[in-house]
């Protein structure tokens, strides 16, 4: 009950298993690798090379929620920015200026 359109977003992964991906980080019932509660940076870091590569080749990404959300979201995506050699600030720049970073948080 607490999945938001969960029925819409998995009729939208059965229609397209090739383009859409759909997981959850539920931080009430799942945990991270180190133990603690499941965030959706945990998420992105764990999917991390797939996401860097399509954000290269023109996908979008989005944020949406509590704004208390983005510093550990930030944190997490400086860190593998740095792993792969990225300068962050000029990643998100490019993002941004290609319209290619969405962000609403509340």
């Amino acid at each position: 009950d607490a999945l938001l359109y969960d029925d819409e977003w998995q009729k939208v992964k059965d229609e397209y298993p090739e383009n859409f991906r759909l997981d959850y980080a539920l931080s009430r019932e799942q945990e991270n690798k180190k133990g603690g509660k499941m965030y959706i940076q945990d998420k992105v870091e764990e999917y991390s090379d797939e996401i860097f590569n399509k954000l290269e080749n023109g996908a979008h990404i989005y944020f949406c929620g509590l704004k208390g959300m983005m510093p550990g979201i930030q944190d997490m995506l400086k860190g593998v920015c740095e792993s792969k050699g990225v300068d962050y600030d000029e990643f998100i720049k490019g993002l941004q200026s290609k319209k290619q970073w969405h962000v609403e948080v509340y």
